[in-house]
């Protein structure tokens, strides 16, 4: 967002008013301060994801020089290494499964996606979003099996012929949509096995040549971090010729053209006058405010543990824009709960912050209290602070339900010994080294179980995450 100061100094130097934008400069003057402020503000909740799902795409497909490329659009990345204190580039890393990702661009034609068949103990997904920050569905072990398959992504207009040998087809409500590909990684030393795993996965066109460039663009929009924050509907109009508005967006796209903000319009924010800037920041910053109070207000908490839902369908969202941006604002990877559930601990089950400095604690799985699981459960540690994996003597972030024929149980079940100092070496097959100061849980489940006990539906579920209990 813009401080005052900087808002100040672009009034001061924005030039006259572009041919392109007068259109947006008129409209504009339409409305009253109180109005024009609301319009901004409900308009940057509901394009904040989609706006963030065009900016991650030029910075994986598009720009080279972005530093977070990743390959072109319809080419799968494969990211095969474990992580380790070392990597600082992501927050909250993991190593439960190795990722890969396609960015798929629709315009002229279908792209199928092609996956081997894999080991049934192994858990894999590939969740499918569209640029509305809507899950167009999944292939993988929960959906469609560990069976090899091809399937079909289409866009939103497509109404060609399915051909034969396709197991199934997804919409996606926008001209481009991500696949991001999970496969579940045993241990450090399973890495060869997923790389042969991620050898099979495929993505073609559907004619299977490398189609035309479409005709109705020439370029993509530069977008950074910094145009973003000074010319936030100068990048969703240009998102939105992309993203045909369905029934249930038909208002949310009559209140942005009162800004002028448009499918392929051009909204200058240099061109408006003072005041207009002001109104326009202040929505906006009060849009931030409120997606940043429903992404507190979304969450659980459970013996400590934090969870939400925020992910899914059309369907799911209803017109919830809202809810919509905070899922797109606090993780833009999550998926939905049938999928996978996450929960965070900084706090023990008495409240008090959790410190690897000067506490020890433990946590314990009843024996007929584990995490349900159709596929598996692990609980990563991380600095509080950075949330980064920590440096350790043993080299162990996690521990997981593919390590537990590795360590001990007794009648109370499984205990897992979380401090930063070894535990005696009758515990020490248990032990999570924790950072020397604050630390950050991390327990994720893969496919959780929906019969009895499930954590489904979050925060009505029969099962519940123990809480983290201080060693006095």
């Amino acid at each position: 967002m813009l401080t005052r100061r900087q808002l100040l100094h672009a009034a001061a130097l924005a030039s006259l008013p572009t041919v392109g934008s007068t259109r947006a400069l008129a409209q504009t003057q339409r409305y009253g301060f109180i109005a024009t402020r609301a319009i901004a503000r409900d308009g940057f909740i509901y394009g904040l994801p989609i706006v963030m799902s065009y900016a991650v795409m030029y910075e994986h497909a598009v720009d080279r020089r972005s530093g977070k490329f990743k390959a072109p659009f319809n080419q799968i990345k494969n990211e095969s290494r474990v992580f380790s204190y070392k990597d600082a580039a992501v927050v909250l890393p993991n190593n439960d499964t190795l990722c890969s990702l396609v960015w798929m661009d629709l315009r002229a034609e279908p792209i199928v996606l092609s996956v081997p068949a894999i080991d049934p103990k192994r858990y894999y997904s590939i969740m499918l979003r569209d640029h509305n920050f809507y899950n167009c569905g999944y292939i993988g072990s929960r959906s469609t099996g560990n069976d090899a398959g091809d399937y079909m992504v289409v866009g939103p207009d497509w109404s060609g012929k399915i051909p034969s040998g396709i197991c199934k087809v997804f919409r996606s409500s926008t001209q481009f949509a991500m696949a991001l590909y999970r496969t579940q990684l045993f241990d450090p030393g399973d890495v060869e096995n997923v790389r042969k795993v991620q050898a099979g996965y495929r993505a073609e066109p559907l004619s299977k040549q490398a189609p035309p460039p479409p005709a109705q663009i020439a370029h993509f929009q530069k977008i950074r971090k910094k145009l973003l924050r000074r010319n936030f509907f100068q990048h969703l109009a240009f998102a939105l010729q992309f993203a045909p508005a369905q029934f249930i967006e038909l208002e949310a796209h009559a209140n942005l053209a009162k800004l002028g903000v448009g499918p392929g319009r051009t909204f200058d924010f240099g061109d408006l006058s003072l005041k207009r800037k002001l109104e326009i920041t202040l929505g906006i910053r009060a849009g931030a405010r409120k997606i940043d109070r429903a992404i507190a207000d979304a969450n659980v908490v459970v013996n400590g543990w934090r969870v939400a839902a925020y992910f899914g369908d059309s369907a799911f969202y209803n017109g919830n824009w809202l809810l919509r941006a905070a899922a797109a604002k606090a993780d833009f990877f999550g998926t939905e709960p049938v999928e996978a559930v996450s929960l965070f601990a900084q706090v023990d089950e008495d409240a008090k912050t959790l410190d690897g400095s000067e506490n020890k604690y433990t946590l314990t799985f009843a024996p007929d209290q584990m995490p349900p699981v159709n596929a598996f459960w692990s609980l990563t540690i991380y600095d509080g602070k950075t949330r980064l994996l920590v440096r350790n003597p043993i080299n162990r972030y996690l521990v997981n339900s593919s390590m537990l024929p590795t360590m001990t149980t007794d009648e109370h079940g499984l205990t897992i010994y979380i401090q930063n100092k070894p535990p005696d070496a009758d515990r020490k097959a248990n032990w999570l080294p924790a950072p020397n100061g604050p630390l950050l849980l991390a327990m994720r489940l893969y496919w959780p179980k929906a019969e009895l006990p499930s954590i489904l539906p979050i925060g009505k579920g029969t099962w519940q995450p123990p809480g983290l209990k201080r060693i006095l």
